[in-house]
């Protein structure tokens, strides 16, 4: 069995055995007024990164991870241009180095494409994945309407984290739900984070 690729955060790694399997596709989903972008700087530590870029230009994409406190390493900040999108994102995907990573942010813009469009650029990055034994993150922005082509996106993945806020009272309410892990185990229970300029797990039981 391959080893599986670390995620950056310890303790979702250990609770999926050590993390994600080479070559996955990972669906992170979560509302826009959230700290999700945290979890992409996670996700980059690991490994080399290519950070396809599809509504915010490199240098608003550089300035957000400089002032982040996560270690990033030094990700290759890519601006996939609005004309033929997805034949310009795929063309970013030659000649990456092997165990990579590639995020999609955001990946509901190439959602507003038609299907057969969609299918492609999931199908060439998967080949892609295949070849090189990375792992892909798109990620999808909740809210109201749903993209119509989440549905494809959440089937296609091999791996669905599901990012929950909800203001109780004068606290954030911050939850991980791992409901989907293609070839191994899904998680139970949901991970309780407290995303402030870093990710934290909270591991302490909540009493009610």
């Amino acid at each position: 069995m391959a080893t599986p690729l670390p995620t950056g955060i310890d303790v979702l790694d250990q609770r999926l055995d050590g993390g994600v399997p080479p070559g996955s596709i990972i669906a992170l989903c979560a509302p826009p007024a959230s700290q999700a972008e945290l979890l992409l700087a996670e996700f980059m530590g690991p490994r080399e990164t290519l950070y396809l870029t599809l509504d915010r230009t490199e240098r608003a994409v550089t300035d957000g991870l400089r002032r982040t406190t996560t270690e990033t390493g030094d990700p290759d900040v890519r601006a996939v241009l609005d004309e033929n999108r997805v034949d310009h994102a795929l063309e970013h995907l030659e000649d990456r180095p092997r165990d990579s990573t590639v995020i999609v942010d955001h990946h509901t813009v190439i959602e507003t494409e038609e299907r057969d469009r969609v299918s492609e650029f999931v199908t060439r990055l998967r080949r892609h994945l295949t070849d090189t034994g990375g792992v892909a993150v798109l990620y999808c922005l909740d809210g109201d309407p749903v993209p119509e082509r989440r549905a494809t996106t959440l089937h296609s993945a091999d791996v669905v984290f599901r990012l929950t806020v909800d203001v109780v009272g004068a606290t954030v309410n911050t939850r991980l739900a791992v409901p989907k892990v293609r070839g191994g185990r899904a998680l139970t229970e949901t991970l309780k984070l407290q995303l402030t300029d870093r990710v934290t797990v909270d591991t302490s039981r909540d009493i009610a």
